[in-house]
Parts: structure tokens; sequence; C-alpha cells
């Protein structure tokens, strides 16, 4: 999805877009700014790869769980794993035998994933457990908790099942814009809330019947057309305390206080990926591969670097002292926190990584869209 995104950014208004069920598809072209040749690599910290392993290739928006000392990940043809991050070893592994469009979620014992026949497929301890049909497609992963299965479907509809029965709970619908983002939206969960993003609000939901608590406009829409118009709260957010900060498409990054539903602030910024941050600061790519850090208080700019624009780059991750992004090359880059700067990259199998990095204890880990899963240990 990475790759799509930066080519809608540089398309900028020449985009097809497809309603509810469809895709948003970017127009390509030879015209694209190649990026800088960054020549030889300099590592200024230590980074050695652990181990590799592989799940299948992975063209759907894959989210990485993290679980203690292991990590759930899924392909787009139906392979699912809990896999240990210290050897790389598989602690189970299924193959569901379908194509799945979105994934995973997972709480340790129960995990979700849905197939291309808007299908909710849960698992316990790997195994196939029951499958329920959903309202419409799905790309974002499910949220497993408190017994629970949560989906936020691409008609802005949120359901909730019971975990171990599969018995629908709730289902609440949106009415929204005939338009969404062919991309992973926002869930997850604040305390005793379910935060969903609605096209550009952040919406705070009782778990227990899907009723409103509160909603937070992170951006509205201003263009002169639908497509201008789409500013969906993306995948990958920054959480410190009951602050949840997110960003909305190629519109606009903010903060919300959770525990109270209101907007903290709210800010211009022109990107597709997720954000990362503390209570300090937050750190995003932009559309055109620049790496901006902005002040976690109120959004003003601290840094920005072009090191790597032109790139098309994952949304970062914070570990340790640095920021870590992969590109549409397969490549990591570790950055400085302070400033941005380049300070080691590490090579995976020549393809696009197919999701944000993560770290699982002291192990990060990539996914490519080859289906290659590598571990790496900063030093």
């Amino acid at each position: 999805m990475t790759q799509t995104a930066l080519k809608l950014s540089l398309c900028m208004r020449f985009v097809a877009a497809v309603c509810m069920a469809g895709m948003l598809v970017a127009c390509a072209g030879p015209g694209h700014p190649k990026p800088a040749d960054l020549g030889p690599n300099t590592a200024l910290i230590n980074v050695r790869p652990v181990w590799s392993a592989n799940i299948g290739r992975v063209s759907l928006p894959l989210e990485i769980r993290v679980l203690g000392n292991q990590f759930v990940v899924a392909s787009s043809d139906g392979n699912v794993a809990a896999i240990n991050a210290d050897s790389g070893a598989d602690l189970w592994r299924v193959a569901l035998g379908t194509k799945l469009t979105a994934g995973v979620g997972s709480d340790g014992r129960y995990s979700a994933v849905v197939n291309n026949e808007n299908e909710l497929i849960a698992l316990e301890a790997g195994k196939p457990l029951w499958r329920q049909r959903l309202s419409a497609l799905t790309l974002t992963a499910p949220l497993v908790a408190g017994d629970r299965i949560f989906v936020l479907s691409s008609d802005r509809t949120v359901s909730a099942f019971d975990a171990a029965t599969g018995r629908r709970l709730w289902q609440q619908g949106r009415s929204g814009d005939a338009l969404v983002l062919n991309e992973a939206g926002v869930l997850l969960a604040v305390g005793d809330t379910l935060v969903a993003g609605i096209g550009g609000r952040m919406v705070g939901m009782n778990p227990l019947n899907g009723r409103s608590r509160w909603e937070a406009v992170l951006a509205s829409g201003r263009g002169t057309n639908e497509v201008e118009r789409l500013v969906d709260l993306v995948s990958g957010v920054s959480r410190s305390g009951s602050q949840v900060c997110a960003r909305a498409f190629q519109s606009a990054i903010g903060c919300v206080d959770a525990a109270k539903g209101v907007l903290l602030w709210s800010k211009s910024a022109d990107g597709s990926q997720g954000i990362d941050g503390d209570d300090a600061s937050l750190y995003g790519t932009e559309a055109d591969g620049k790496i901006m850090a902005w002040r976690h208080s109120d959004g003003e700019r601290q840094w920005s670097t072009d090191r790597l624009r032109f790139r098309v780059l994952t949304a970062p991750l914070l570990a340790g002292s640095s920021i870590v992004v992969g590109d549409d090359a397969g490549t990591l880059y570790f950055l400085s926190r302070q400033d941005g700067t380049l300070l080691n990259r590490m090579s995976t199998d020549g393809s696009p990584l197919a999701a944000t990095p993560v770290l699982v204890g002291k192990t990060l880990v990539a996914v490519t869209q080859h289906g290659g899963i590598f571990g790496f240990r900063p030093e």
C-alpha cells in the first residue's frame, strides 16, 4: 500500500476513485523525480541481521501484531503465523486457503483476519474457530480485546463479535462521503473506549454497545471534488496515555484526548502514512519522502529532512534513539530522532516493505511484499 500512497500524492489531482467497494487508482508515469544516490553506507550505529523467515506474498495492508516477545503476521494467500521474535521460529502457522484483505488482529489467544469474500475469520491458538459475514470490504486489521473482535469496514460500519462464538454483539453504521480510501484505518482501545477513525473524525465508542461517546474532527474535506475531499484517518497512530495522535490522509495530523473526547490540536500535513511518537515528539513521512518531526504538545514543526526525498516510505517506527522507515526497494533506514541524520541502512530482499516495521522486544521486524520476514538487532 505504500507505493500506491506515494503515487497518489505525487499525481495530486489526477486520481480516479471508486466508491465503497473500490480502490483509489493512482496515475503512474515516467516523470516522477528520482531519489538522490545516498552513496556508501556509513554506519553510525550498529544493526545486525539475526534471522529471516517467509510468510508468502503480501499485498494486503498488513498490520504486524506485537504480543510480548512474539508477533503475528498474515499473507495475502491466507497464511497466518505467530513467530518468536528472538529466533524467528514459528509458534504456530496455519493456511486458511482463502485470499485475505485485512489482518492481523490478535490478543495472544484469539487472532482475526478478513478475506476477500468479506468474511471475518477467527482463530484460537492458530486453529480456525469460526467465520462471520461482514457488511462490506474490510481493509483494517480487526481489533481483538476483552474477548471481543471489533471490525471497521470500508462502508464505515463498526461491528463487534464474541471472540469465542462469533455471535454478533452489535453493529453501528455511519453515513458519510461516497468515496473511501483504499488503506487501513484507525481502530484501537483506549481504556474502556473503542476509538475508530470515521472519515476525518476520531470517534470514541462504548465497546459494549457501539454507542458514540464523543467525536473529534481532525480534518474536513475542502476540495472541489469527491477525491480531493478524502480525509480518512490512516492506520498508524501515536498514543501517549489517553492522548491519541493520527494522520488524516494528505490533509492533517492531530492529537485527541480520548479520555475527554477533545481535539487538542490539528495541523496541515501532506502525507498518506501513519505516524509514531512519544510524549515529546511526533514523526511522520510526507508524500514526497520528507521525514518530519513535530512537537507533541502543539504540533509545531521541530525539524525535517529531505535525505530520503522521493523514496516511497513506510510510516516511521521509534526504536530507541532512532526512527526507522522502510522503502519500496526493501531498505530499512535508521535516522536520528534529534535531527533526522541518517545513521545506518539495511537491506532485505529487494521488494517493497509491506508494513511499518515493528519492535518486538529487542528485535526489529520487517516484512516485505515478497513475504520475507527479517529480524534485526539494533545495538
